[in-house]
């Protein structure tokens, strides 16, 4: 669903199988820079959570990459999102990065308004080029004394 979602702002092929395939999901299991997270509200899956070791924009390895975040339609607007990703960022402490393609305007208002309530003040991003396609990217750090939930 994740990479269906995600058809409306990149070009995304569906296999032969009829399945949209996701090259680096059995890396998430294999490697101990990965970190995946399906989540659950109410018992039901909810939306998937997958964090890196690693800068994508930088190549820096000491970043933090938010590589995918997905919280399924019928949980959005409530304050899922922002709840989920502070609790990763609490998770994670340091330089945190999350890429937005620069046509998903919701994920980049999203991005912005989690960021400003994590940190209590606005942070910027910057437009990159990766695979002949624009994104933002969002970048800041996440202090080592926050509590974790």
């Amino acid at each position: 669903m994740y990479a269906h979602d995600f058809s409306e702002f990149h070009d995304v092929e569906v296999g032969d199988d009829g399945r949209f395939g996701y090259k680096k999901l059995l890396l998430y299991w294999r490697e101990a820079n990965r970190h995946p997270f399906l989540l659950k509200i109410d018992g039901k899956v909810a939306g998937l959570v997958f964090v890196k070791k690693g800068s994508e924009v930088s190549g820096d390895e000491t970043v933090w990459d938010m590589a995918e975040f997905f919280v399924l339609r019928a949980f959005r607007r409530r304050g899922i999102g922002t709840q989920i990703a502070h609790k990763v960022w609490r998770k994670f402490p340091g330089q945190l990065e999350i890429r937005v393609v620069s046509t998903n305007q919701p994920a980049s208002r999203f991005w912005e308004q989690a960021a400003k309530t994590f940190m209590g003040a606005a942070i910027e991003s910057h437009s990159i080029e990766k695979n002949g396609q624009l994104r933002h990217a969002f970048s800041f750090r996440s202090p080592a004394h926050i509590e974790t939930d």
